[in-house]
């Protein structure tokens, strides 16, 4: 019991180590960064790593009960510890109380900087030195009692430090950002050239700091939405930097030109609105500045998918607790009315297919069928008190959840649908662009004609992109995508016409230099701004399940027991700690998965590919290895540790299905030093897929455990991919060099000019040799 009082003493006072820990976490991220503490704003920045620890621990003692029970057992504890557990607490007190000091040190600094906060930090100050104090008395055993109430006054002490040093730091960016728009406002007053450059000048030394500030809030924002927004307005204002310059030059060099005065006008607005959207996220969640509804309805916007699983979420939770009161019902028919009003975006779309349209609308009323059986089962259970209801209810539950579940499913085909046509509507929009500014410089107002009808398609080409911006923020699965895909439709909604209006200010004025560097801003600006667009269909598709250049999952085998555990691992996430761990691996896989598609794509310039397994195959690893990277990154859709296991069990199989179908071409490749090679590294195949299949089942126990073998299975995942992008590698030598006809090539092909078939069936998973624990029946699809 001895040695058990003692452990368990010195477990307590860890917690007052880590909040010592805290203390100088801070105090080396202040002094390193600016000289002012890098604190976490309340519920939205990021606090040091042993910070957010220990925040977690005190939360757990926060609770009145929780204190009291604890407390007398921890300091009794640490009042009986043993004579070998002593002396490692009192160095433990000893190192929290220096740990405070060097806090409050820069704490006072802070203090001594602003004159605004120096009370208030002082006193917090004096109070974190005051609780580091106590931690070690009661450390030192001079007062056993009461080590829960010294940690928790200690993590209460530093914290309010933190929010001090914090408002400073958001009132220098403030401060910033007021500065860029005073020169702003300078610039937009200036009447002649020597004006213009003084104050372009000041206005470019604010934009450095705003752009400095800005980078670091945003790495300390933990709200994914805020640093999405964040990004966006840098983006926006790094862009428009360049075209406030061209186009402010035009409107200098012809004042009388309406189209010059309109490009500037625009540029100065948007860079504004990026500035506000700043201002917003960085006062969101301050003491004082809660309310921002005017504002919340400016940058926040609510989407079709997230509509739709509120109402399911609110759907499980009437059928969980037995009925809907009169606030839940409300709430119901208001998220329906808010998914019926979004979902109108996809069906008054011109661009909507009819089939699309009609469907979407049969479920959106569906849905509303089934909402209104609900409602009615709930009231007459609730004025009756019928028992009898359950059934009811469970029907219109089901109901309702099942018509949204396809209703969600018809949104993402209409969006995905639109999403592959991006690609093609860019370059068009690139060309006609390019197009319009040829004409613009050569014809001028001679051709204005073809000017008028180039810039009429331009519009409609516009108009459609930002159509499939809407329906992709719409479907997008994470908040990133969705301040991506919104700011892609306002960016493109504002500047595109923007291009025609430059492109008329040079048709005005041919010989004009300012004219013509202007509009090739512009159009540079279009080209970014289609850049952006089509990424964006590419992600999304990615996500959704299909992508036009990455043909996901074909012939894998159907979730369900594949031979790999007994019983199914507790599935967790991982924080951002552990993900910063295993970056560096995951993305030296995505760059393995880069190879890989630029492999493939050399066969696909070959011949077609919807006849050739090995490119099937190695397009189906490359997209599993970048969902793995996704993983990393905390992305994607495997969201937990047994997803990405399942991920790598598929993977293995698939190069399995890969090494038989390649072994099979080997048969084709005469004999000779490129054969040989192929062998050779088609042999190393089967060792890595064994590797990763034994390390993939193999049994973990706790969190440290899952973790690391998260990290293996990664590396043996890595490992497999650099192999096979090898093997590939060769395989495409081998057919260039011999002329091979691989075209039609399968894994249940019988193999040319050897007259035996192999034992495998069409999909490549059956025959003798299928993977140890599989069997044909997996792989159908």
């Amino acid at each position: 019991m001895g040695c058990l009082g003692g452990s368990m003493a010195t477990a307590a006072a860890r917690r007052a180590g880590q909040a010592g820990s805290a203390a100088a976490d801070a105090g080396r991220a202040a002094r390193s960064r600016y000289g002012v503490a890098r604190p976490a704003r309340r519920a939205r920045a990021r606090p040091p790593r042993a910070a957010r620890a220990l925040l977690s621990d005190m939360d757990a003692l926060s609770d009145d009960d929780e204190y009291t029970r604890r407390d007398p057992q921890i300091s009794s504890l640490v009042a009986t510890r043993g004579d070998a557990s002593g002396a490692a607490v009192q160095r433990v007190g000893a190192a929290v109380c220096c740990a405070v000091e060097r806090f409050v040190a820069v704490g006072e600094t802070i203090a001594d900087d602003n004159p605004d906060v120096r009370h208030s930090m002082v006193l917090a100050c004096k109070e974190a030195r005051a609780a580091g104090r106590a931690i070690e008395r009661v450390c030192a055993g001079a007062d056993g009692a009461g080590m829960v109430s010294a940690a928790r006054a200690l993590l209460a002490a530093v914290t309010r430090v933190l929010l001090l040093a914090d408002m400073v730091v958001v009132r220098q960016l403030l401060l910033a950002k007021d500065k860029v728009a005073r020169s702003l406002d300078r610039l937009e007053s200036v009447s002649n050239f020597a004006e213009f450059v003084r104050a372009f000048t000041e206005f470019g030394g604010g934009m450095v700091e705003l752009a400095r500030l800005t980078a670091e809030r945003r790495a300390d924002l933990r709200d994914e939405r805020r640093r999405a927004q964040v990004a966006a307005a840098r983006n926006v204002l790094e862009r428009s930097t360049l075209m406030l310059l061209t186009s402010s030059k035009t409107c200098l060099r012809h004042p009388g030109s309406a189209s010059a005065r309109e490009n500037r006008d625009t540029v100065f607005c948007q860079m504004r609105r990026a500035m506000d959207l700043i201002h917003y996220v960085v006062r969101d969640g301050l003491p004082g500045h809660d309310d921002h509804s005017h504002e919340a309805a400016q940058w926040e916007a609510g989407t079709a998918l997230g509509s739709l699983r509120g109402l399911t979420s609110q759907v499980r939770a009437a059928r969980a607790r037995g009925g809907a009161d009169a606030p839940r019902r409300r709430a119901l028919a208001s998220t329906l009315r808010a998914l019926v009003e979004r979902t109108h975006d996809f069906t008054d779309s011109a661009y909507t297919s009819h089939n699309h349209r009609q469907r979407i609308l049969a479920l959106a009323e569906r849905i509303a069928y089934e909402l209104e059986r609900l409602v009615a089962v709930a009231v007459s259970m609730e004025e009756q008190g019928a028992t009898g209801s359950g059934a009811a209810l469970e029907s219109a539950s089901v109901g309702a959840a099942s018509a949204a579940a396809e209703l969600e499913r018809a949104l993402v085909e209409a969006a995905r649908d639109q999403a592959r046509d991006l690609g093609p509507l860019a370059d068009d929009a690139r060309r006609l662009a390019s197009d319009l500014a040829h004409i613009a410089s050569s014809c001028g107002e001679r051709e204005s004609e073809r000017l008028h009808n180039i810039a009429s398609r331009l519009h409609e080409q516009l108009d459609h992109i930002i159509e499939v911006c809407k329906l992709l923020r719409h479907i997008a699965m994470s908040e990133t995508l969705q301040v991506s895909a919104k700011f892609a439709e306002i960016n493109l909604r504002i500047y595109g016409p923007q291009v025609v209006t430059a492109a008329r200010t040079l048709a005005a004025h041919p010989g004009s230099a300012a004219a013509r560097e202007n509009l090739d801003v512009f159009v540079d600006m279009w080209a970014w701004l289609l850049a952006d667009a089509a990424r964006l269909a590419r992600e999304l598709l990615d996500l959704t399940g299909e992508r036009q250049d990455k043909q996901q999952y074909s012939s894998l085998p159907r979730p369900g027991k594949h031979g790999t555990t007994s019983k199914p691992l507790k599935a967790v996430k991982l924080d951002s700690e552990e993900q910063a761990k295993i970056a560096k691996s995951g993305l030296e896989m995505k760059m393995m998965s880069s190879e890989m598609d630029a492999e493939t794509e050399k066969w696909q310039g070959a011949a077609a590919d919807e006849n050739n397994d090995i490119v099937k195959r190695a397009k189906n690893m490359s997209s599993m290895a970048f969902a793995m990277y996704q993983f990393t990154k905390g992305e994607g859709r495997l969201n937990t540790t047994q997803d990405l296991f399942t991920q790598a069990e598929y993977f293995a199989e698939e190069a399995n299905r890969l090494y038989k179908i390649i072994r099979q071409f080997s048969y084709q490749v005469p004999a000779g030093t490129t054969k040989k090679e192929l062998l050779e590294q088609l042999d190393k195949v089967p060792t890595y897929v064994q590797q990763l299949q034994f390390t993939v089942k193999e049994p973990t126990v706790g969190r440290a455990a899952t973790f690391s073998k998260v990290d293996n299975v990664i590396q043996e995942t890595k490992h497999l991919m650099n192999v096979i992008s090898k093997v590939v590698t060769t395989c495409f030598d081998c057919a260039n060099k011999y002329k091979l006809d691989f075209t039609g090539l399968t894994a249940g092909e019988a193999v040319r000019g050897r007259g035996a078939a192999r034992d495998e069936d069409p999909a490549g998973g059956g025959g003798g040799d299928a993977k140890p624990g599989g069997s044909s029946g997996d792989t159908a699809m």
